[in-house]
């Protein structure tokens, strides 16, 4: 493999912006797309996790692939969805998206985590993020069934192995950690001000 599992991400979010400056539908969730291959190396502790985002993610592609023109800005995603009052439905692409964020924040809470604490198991690096990203939007049921997928986390040091591939792993992840926070900052705030950022799982 070339350069680190995270190589594919990083050439993507490099085209996920506008020259004006918007976020274009698809690189962002190309992006996302090229992180489920990292997700797959935690094997089934995550399958859980991988199979929400690339839903959420198929949901935004279906509708972006209907008038892609229409669709190119991310947001415009959502903005058709507030007109037509449909956006706080649990199927609409508004949901979507907000999923799909949560869920990369997770992510690069986790990614953060193993870069700055390599004294922490992965158990403990997953519960750490997934208590300062997740938790509060889940009911009971998902944050207990996230809590016993957790005790299946692979072995870290197994696991970095596997992503590495040729490339410097730390410094990929430092990468996609800081160029990646902004795109979802993004979002949380354009969401927030249609307050549609504070949904919570049913």
């Amino acid at each position: 493999m070339e350069g680190t599992v995270f190589t594919p991400a990083l050439q993507e979010i490099e085209h996920v912006k506008s020259d004006q400056g918007e976020i274009l539908s698809k690189p962002f969730l190309d992006a996302c797309k090229h992180i489920l291959p990292v997700i797959d190396k935690f094997g089934a502790a995550m399958a859980l996790v991988k199979s929400d985002i690339g839903g959420n993610i198929s949901r935004l592609e279906t509708m972006y692939s209907s008038n892609p023109t229409r669709f190119n800005y991310l947001y415009s995603l959502v903005q058709v969805e507030v007109e037509t009052k449909t956006a706080k439905s649990s199927s609409s692409c508004t949901n979507g998206l907000l999923w799909l964020t949560r869920a990369m924040d997770f992510l690069v809470a986790l990614f953060r985590n193993l870069i700055e604490h390599e004294d922490w198991p992965m158990s403990q690096a997953c519960t750490d993020s997934y208590n300062k990203t997740l938790k509060k939007w889940h009911g009971w049921l998902a944050s207990s069934s996230f809590t016993v997928v957790m005790k299946l986390a692979p072995d870290r040091k197994k696991f970095m192995d596997v992503i590495g591939g040729t490339g410097n792993i730390s410094a990929d992840i430092e990468k996609f950690c800081t160029t990646f926070s902004p795109l979802l900052e993004e979002n949380h705030k354009f969401l927030a001000r249609f307050g549609l950022d504070d949904m919570k799982a049913s």
